[in-house]
């Protein structure tokens, strides 16, 4: 019993020491061993949920705390920060009750759990073109035009007011239902009454009813004409129809003749009695274009007897002249002219005289530019109020058109769109002063015309010295107004960007046939908005538009004339020494010296032009004559420097035979150049001199006149090079005996083919030297080109010990204390000058 007690006593003493040694820890930690430290309890952890849903735990040193979701707020005590023991709920915070007008005006706020969102209300647009939107993302909500969407039917017009619309019935018409106003899903306008029908005699004796569409008119019998001098009426103009005498009839009047009655009973037309009634024709050359009124218009072909004759197409010929012998030569009746050949037909004509055209290539000449331009004007013109509303493509033009025919002119606003190009207008410019019944507008766009006119910008106003180029497609935009020189609502041209500019500096241009032929021109035009993807043009008047992009020459940087000077000068220094090195050094002279005797003087003589001349363009006859120089003496450098692999190959393959005939070498190296210099000229001769250098022209292709001989010459060279290479491989492995020989040709090959490298290296860069490349091109381009004499000299004279010895014995004769005889030195020079040609010509000839 004892132990049992003692047993007993002990493990509650343990028990106890446990609990104490657990306990001494802070409020928040534990210890995770029961000697170890005290930890921090992460209630967030251990109590999953612990602050209810929606909230967020946070765990600190000790404790924790809670805090609701974005979107939700805490309730029902509204505490930023809380715990479990708080009995704190999160629920949703409605944004759209706690800020009044958070989404700003004509707007709904719709709150969602934890957020909201903002929605236009019906009749409004959101600015940035999404259905749902935050506050903060600064999104308005305007009007949306409801009238270019629905459709309130033939009879009816559409108003537009702020956030919704309405339709009404024209007059004449009513719905069904009896309202006046309406929208589109709420019945059509039938006709309102036949007032013939219902109204018999409303218009007098002699005269007959004739119902319209909302409306009627009276006409006079055959035989009768109206008291008053016009042409149709209605009873409230009060007009009696006179005519044959009558029994009962005074205000008959016989014989009478209407036409000298109502001399304005035709308008425009001609007035022609036909027995006691008349008949209303059109003069030569105009047509009725009329519905209850008689309206003579002349076609717009008039145009076409100011342009060149000059024929660019057959085809636009031949639909010239179907249109003449349509409205030229036949008179039209009172009754709407009916074409003889269908105008769809003619239409499509059009477009494929104009494909045609324009896939045999870019139109050389402004005046033929002009006269399709002018003849595409007039065709539309003539053809638009016969056609419906089109929209065709083809392969080289695309082209939309819209008609509107009533009795009152159209109204309201008028667009039309092509592939990269909206024209925006109204239908009152289309339409013009003088209605006619009807209103045609089209806009053609040109697919591929951009080529042949990407110039003539001599009445563009440059701004210094920027050049220009056409950045978007051509359009002819036309309407069936005739006085289209100043309107009174300018119209606007969006045009999509062929390629983003650097600097967004765009111009709007139309075509003026005016000027010399045709060329672009910015009088009436101006550029209302332009960013990188697209321009908006507003001009006054009517005709074939374009972008232009605002290209800027490089300007001279000091650093790089810099270069050229200092790098110049250098290359000339070397280059003499050079040549009086291979001029005067017996002992190097050879077929190969002679080889770079010559190109070493044409190096000199190009950059000793250069350096004067190329920026000498005030004088055109002087710039070209420094232009020619140029051309001439960069080829022949590289022409002895074919020369030069060409002796290579001769002294490495034919080792029979390894010198050249001097008058070969010049004809090679001097006359090859002259003849494509003078070919150039002939055929070209304003190629010679730009505008900023002395050098040959870029545009056309002229450039090739110097880049293709060269080219053709490295590319002659690489192949003799490789074979020399190949050659002198065999060699070395079979001609143990003549080692030291050959490897002075190699010295000669590497040499040779390094000459190549950097010189054919500079004139790659040199093609892009004059167009638009970054400044490390042009650094590069610059260091090669005026250090090239310095090369030459490095690698064809120092590089050679031959030439090092030379130059040693010449400076320590001229350096040292003269010890001997001016005859003593001159035998001895003679003897080692002698012995030393000896040796180097039996090499060159037993290789």
């Amino acid at each position: 019993m004892r132990r049992v007690c003692l047993l007993f006593l002990g493990l509650l003493f343990l028990l106890i020491g446990e609990i104490t040694h657990a306990t001494d820890c802070s409020l928040g930690q534990k210890r995770v061993e029961r000697k170890g430290p005290c930890v921090d309890i992460d209630e967030c952890t251990e109590t999953p949920g612990l602050c209810g849903k929606n909230a967020v735990c946070n765990n600190t040193a000790g404790s924790y705390f809670c805090t609701c979701e974005d979107g939700f707020i805490s309730k029902p005590k509204e505490m930023e920060t809380f715990t479990a023991i708080d009995k704190v709920k999160c629920k949703d915070l409605n944004e759209c009750l706690n800020e009044t007008g958070l989404c700003g005006d004509n707007a709904e706020c719709t709150n969602t759990e934890s957020s909201y969102f903002c929605t236009c209300k019906v009749g409004f647009a959101p600015s940035n073109g999404e259905e749902t939107f935050k506050a903060d993302q600064g999104v308005t909500c305007k009007d949306r035009d409801e009238c270019e969407m629905v459709k309130c039917g033939n009879d009816a017009v559409c108003k537009n007011t702020a956030g919704d619309y309405y339709c009404t019935c024209n007059p004449g018409y009513k719905l069904s239902s009896g309202k006046s106003k309406f929208t589109e899903h709420e019945g059509v306008c039938e006709r309102a009454a036949d007032e013939c029908t219902d109204k018999p005699g409303i218009c007098g004796s002699n005269a007959v009813c004739n119902n319209t569409a909302g409306s009627y008119f009276c006409t006079c019998e055959e035989g009768f004409f109206p008291s008053k001098k016009i042409e149709t009426f209605t009873a409230t103009d009060k007009v009696k129809c006179k005519g044959i005498p009558r029994q009962g009839d005074e205000e008959a009047d016989t014989n009478a003749d209407v036409c000298e009655i109502n001399k304005s009973l035709c308008g425009e037309g001609q007035c022609k009695k036909v027995n006691n009634s008349h008949e209303c024709l059109c003069n030569l050359g105009f047509t009725n274009y009329g519905f209850k009124t008689m309206k003579c218009s002349k076609p717009n072909y008039e145009i076409l007897m100011d342009t060149s004759t000059e024929q660019i197409s057959t085809e636009l010929e031949q639909i010239m002249e179907k249109l003449k012998s349509i409205y030229l030569n036949a008179s039209q009746s009172f009754n709407r002219a009916k074409m003889q050949t269908d105008p769809s037909i003619l239409l499509e004509k059009l477009l494929n005289a104009i494909d045609e055209l324009l896939s045999a290539g870019p139109l050389n000449n402004n005046r033929k530019v002009t006269y399709l331009l002018e003849i595409t004007e007039i065709v539309l013109k003539v053809l638009g109020p016969q056609l419906p509303n089109t929209s065709r493509s083809s392969v080289h033009t695309q082209i939309q058109m819209l008609v509107r025919r009533d009795d009152t002119p159209t109204e309201g606003r008028l667009i039309l769109a092509t592939d990269g190009v909206q024209f925006d207008s109204h239908w009152e410019t289309a339409a013009g002063a003088s209605y006619l019944g009807f209103a045609a507008a089209a806009l053609l766009r040109y697919n591929s015309l951009k080529s042949s006119v990407n110039a003539y910008f001599d009445d563009v106003e440059k701004h210094g010295k920027e050049k220009f180029k056409i950045n978007s497609d051509v359009v002819t935009a036309v309407v069936t107004n005739s006085d289209t020189a100043v309107l009174e609502k300018p119209i606007k041209l969006t045009f999509s960007h062929l390629e983003q500019p650097l600097d967004g500096n765009q111009t709007c241009v139309f075509w003026n046939s005016t000027l010399n032929g045709g060329a672009w021109s910015t009088n009436g035009c101006t550029v209302v908005m332009s960013n990188a993807s697209q321009t908006v043009c507003s001009c006054t008047h009517l005709s074939s538009f374009a972008v232009l992009m605002a290209l800027y020459e490089k300007e001279d940087v000091f650093e790089l004339k810099l270069i050229t000077w200092i790098g110049l000068s250098l290359s000339l220094i070397c280059l003499f020494i050079s040549i009086l090195t291979f001029r005067f050094i017996r002992s190097i002279q050879s077929t190969r010296t002679t080889i770079h005797l010559h190109l070493c003087i044409s190096l000199f003589i190009a950059n000793l032009v250069f350096l004067a001349g190329i920026t000498q363009t005030e004088n055109r006859v002087g710039c070209a004559f420094v232009a020619g120089l140029l051309h001439f003496f960069f080829l022949a450098a590289f022409c002895w420097m074919c020369l030069e692999g060409v002796q290579l190959f001769r002294m490495v393959v034919l080792v029979f035979n390894t010198t050249l005939r001097s008058l070969y070498l010049m004809a090679g190296g001097y006359g090859i150049p002259a003849l494509i210099v003078a070919i150039s000229a002939i055929a070209n001769a304003k190629g010679y001199g730009t505008e900023r250098h002395c050098w040959l022209d870029l545009q056309n292709g002229f450039i090739w006149s110097f880049f293709g001989p060269v080219c053709l010459i490295i590319v002659v060279n690489i192949f003799f090079f490789l074979i020399t290479v190949w050659k002198l491989a065999q060699k070395f492995s079979t001609l143990n005996q003549d080692l030291s020989k050959l490897h002075k040709i190699k010295s000669f090959t590497i040499t040779a083919i390094a000459q190549l490298c950097v010189l054919g290296t500079m004139w790659i860069f040199g093609c892009f030297q004059f167009e638009e490349q970054s400044l490390a091109v042009d650094y590069i381009f610059t260091i090669l080109n005026s250090l090239q004499g310095v090369l030459v000299f490095v690698m064809h004279c120092l590089f050679s010990k031959q030439v090092r010895d030379e130059y040693a014995r010449i400076l320590t004769s001229v350096c040292a204390p003269q010890k001997r005889k001016y005859s003593e030195f001159s035998t001895n020079q003679t003897s080692k000058s002698q012995g030393s040609g000896s040796v180097h010509n039996t090499g060159e000839s037993h290789i």
